[in-house]
């Protein structure tokens, strides 16, 4: 079972996930990460990396993030078999990361 990024990241885009990611899994859009769900080793690393704790465990997400499961995929999916390769390093935050992660209360 793969990890997934919920909205809860959107807008923010913090990477500090991915230099902790063993198998480079993770994918970036415009304003959020996705993890693909075939490269994902479930190895747990990233959920305690991210402020917003916007990954969980595929089996784990609440309901109300449900609908980003085939999204998270989805986009992973089309960003990697477009060439794209995945991230890595850190990058600074979106503009707009500190006042989304104080209105989702962190």
């Amino acid at each position: 079972m793969a990890h997934v990024v919920t909205s809860k990241c959107n807008h923010c885009k913090f990477t500090d996930c991915v230099e902790v990611c063993p198998v480079a899994c993770f994918y970036e859009l415009d304003n959020q990460l996705v993890i693909h769900p075939e490269d994902c080793i479930d190895c747990t690393a990233c959920v305690a990396e991210c402020p917003v704790e916007a990954i969980y465990a595929e089996g784990d997400v609440p309901a109300d993030f449900q609908a980003g499961v085939e999204f998270n995929a989805s986009e992973a999916r089309r960003i990697k078999d477009s060439g794209h390769d995945a991230i890595v390093k850190k990058k600074d935050p979106l503009p707009t990361a500190a006042q989304r992660k104080a209105e989702l209360g962190y």
